[in-house]
């Protein structure tokens, strides 16, 4: 059980999480695929870093909060100067000026166990420099419950602005695909991950033709449930060396049900929120 947590997330936005103002169409795809329907993934943040006076998307991530962002550790470098911009489709201009806000970065709290050798407990969360308010286009996604395991084949979708293909261009407008869960068993199969993956991550996809890429990563994995509600269940990690749509090697994301409570500890730290009890996130 999570305990108290603050209700702030859900009071400052009116819809609730999960709940975009536009839908997505449920039947795209991103490597060799088609365009997501604009804004219809209103939690899905570009993160950016600066070079030379200029801005650069690097990863992905998802806004669970109207201050807080998820994304993965091996995303954040303390070299870097960060944004986060929200309500984006085309990265290439400035889409609606009423759509998109660029908001600073305040901290980066990167998982402490951590290890970019293994690749676990890729997993980090980004505070932004002032709350963001929502509306059509910005959004927040909803977290599962603590333990919460998908089954197998169960329909999710990545999105993101990574690589149309291996080795191939980055597209302008964000992108989608339908990758359906592998189960743990066999995605730790010897001939699929194996040893490289663990329990605290999620598989989906590995059908050899669609897959997330390279600049996909730190964005979501986007599960509906029966009700409707959209929740960000796996957090992009990692895929193969061969290729990003190599069969049997599906895309591997952090599995965000298996870090709720570490979401609440870091939340706990919220004195800057006055309603802020033991807790800033609520899995809803």
């Amino acid at each position: 059980m999570l305990g108290a947590v603050c209700l702030v997330v859900l009071l400052g936005y009116a819809y609730g999480c999960g709940q975009p103002a536009v839908p997505p169409q449920l039947s795209s795809r991103v490597v060799g695929g088609e365009d997501a329907v604009a804004h219809s993934w209103p939690w899905q943040i570009s993160l950016q870093y600066r070079s030379g006076g200029s801005w650069y998307h690097t990863c992905g991530g998802t806004l669970i909060a109207p201050q807080w962002v998820l994304t993965a550790a091996h995303c954040i470098s303390s070299y870097m100067t960060y944004r986060v911009v929200l309500g984006m489709q085309d990265l290439s201009e400035d889409d609606d000026p009423g759509a998109v806000t660029s908001v600073g970065v305040e901290k980066t709290i990167v998982h402490e166990d951590w290890d970019s050798y293994l690749i676990i407990n890729d997993i980090a969360l980004i505070k932004l420099a002032e709350e963001v308010q929502e509306s059509d286009t910005i959004r927040a996604a909803c977290l599962p419950a603590a333990g919460k395991i998908l089954p197998n084949d169960f329909p999710c979708y990545v999105t993101g602005w990574g690589r149309i293909r291996t080795n191939g261009p980055l597209p302008d407008a964000l992108q989608q695909a339908l990758l359906p869960v592998v189960d743990y068993k066999t995605c730790s199969k010897w001939d699929w991950w194996g040893s490289y993956v663990d329990e605290n991550m999620v598989c989906a996809g590995g059908d050899g033709v669609v897959s997330s890429c390279n600049g996909d990563s730190g964005g979501p994995l986007n599960c509906q449930r029966d009700d409707g509600v959209w929740e960000v269940e796996g957090i992009v990690s990692f895929g193969s060396s061969l290729g990003c749509n190599t069969k049997k090697k599906p895309s591997v994301f952090t599995r965000v049900s298996a870090y709720i409570d570490w979401i609440n500890e870091v939340g706990a730290s919220c004195s800057s929120i006055p309603t802020c009890t033991q807790g800033l996130f609520l899995p809803h």
